[in-house]
């Protein structure tokens, strides 16, 4: 095993100025992240330098078996924690042989979004607050609870330490310093209140960055959960019972909020979501309803509340906020398995765009 470790980490950079580049995109379901590796002369700096790719599109849920080439289009570059040294990590979108982007790209309408003069103008910041829940591999039940039984009641696990409490942490700490190394602007981490289930906060992050971001961090985060043999879960409510679910809590502001006089326009863009709260329920992720319950830190999914300091709110504004007079808030119902391309565009089209 030492020698295939000392393999892996290989330094190239000694015998050859070739790149390893690992083509990263999102399969059929929207959730499954896929990805493959091809060398490339020389050190990359820009995703313009690199070429197209293709893969077999029927193979991902993404097109027909008599029609399946997909094509990847490079979009943003990471330096790669695994392979480290010049190698990359990209993020692409997907596209027919024809140009078109197929129905799954959810970047392609993101980035017209926030590439449109009014939303340019207002620089929109994201911070997204990713839960997850960490999975025994063979029985799918959280890591540290006992097979098919249950740990004491929440309460003592929610930011805590000790090894009958904090359950993975040795991933959690990985995955923070992988990100960091990869440029993302991972911004913390805790424990969650269900045990077993962690949090970190990607952000601020400006317009199409944000959801670049949070993908590749995903992609980070599968691939260490692999290297240690466990699953990592996305669902919004892994467990059903008297256990939180797990949230994408997307924090939110626009050059007019941050500025002298933002409170107002920060109240005004709340109403604005209020009313079309059915439309961005719709969009904020699959399974929520088991998530939006009115317990466990959650509106109900059917009423849209907004509040100062109020975690039981769809909408949360911080004392900070309130007392400054201008600032940001956060939208409490997107699911842990959202698209971050899908909300964080939606939030701007509503804000921003929108004229009711």
């Amino acid at each position: 095993m030492s020698l295939l470790n000392d393999l892996i980490n290989l330094d190239l950079s000694e015998t050859t100025e070739k790149t390893i580049v690992e083509y990263i995109w999102i399969g059929g379901s929207g959730m499954d992240l896929r990805s493959k590796a091809r060398t490339i002369s020389g050190p990359i700096t820009d995703p313009a330098q690199l070429p197209k790719w293709n893969y077999d599109g029927s193979s991902t849920g993404q097109a027909p078996g008599e029609d399946s080439e997909v094509i990847l289009h490079p979009q943003a570059i990471f330096p790669d924690p695994f392979r480290r040294g010049n190698h990359i990590l990209v993020i692409c979108d997907t596209y027919t042989p024809a140009g078109e982007p197929i129905p799954t790209n959810k970047r392609y309408n993101a980035a017209k979004t926030f590439s449109h003069p009014d939303v340019v103008a207002e620089e929109p910041w994201y911070g997204i607050e990713q839960e997850y829940t960490l999975l025994q591999k063979d029985v799918k039940w959280p890591l540290g609870w006992p097979v098919g039984g249950f740990p004491g009641p929440q309460g003592p696990y929610y930011c805590a330490i000790g090894a009958d409490k904090a359950f993975g942490r040795d991933i959690v700490d990985a995955h923070y310093k992988a990100c960091l190394y990869a440029g993302i602007n991972i911004s913390g981490i805790n424990g969650e209140v269900m045990p077993g289930q962690w949090e970190y906060q990607v952000g601020p992050s400006v317009g199409i960055s944000a959801g670049d971001q949070v993908w590749v961090s995903r992609y980070i985060l599968e691939r260490i959960t692999e290297i240690a043999g466990v699953v990592v879960s996305f669902d919004p409510k892994p467990i059903p019972g008297d256990w939180n679910g797990a949230g994408a809590h997307t924090n939110y502001s626009t050059k007019s909020m941050r500025s002298d006089g933002g409170y107002e326009v920060i109240k005004a863009a709340i109403d604005k979501l209020g009313l079309k709260h059915k439309e961005h329920i719709a969009a904020y992720g699959e399974g929520n309803e088991r998530r939006l319950t009115g317990r466990h830190e959650t509106a109900d999914i059917n009423t849209f509340l907004w509040g100062v300091a109020n975690r039981g709110a769809s909408i949360r504004v911080g004392r900070d906020t309130e007392k400054a007079g201008k600032g940001y808030f956060e939208d409490r119902r997107p699911a842990s398995n959202m698209d971050p391309y899908v909300v964080t565009s939606m939030i701007a089209e509503t804000t921003i765009l929108w004229k009711p």
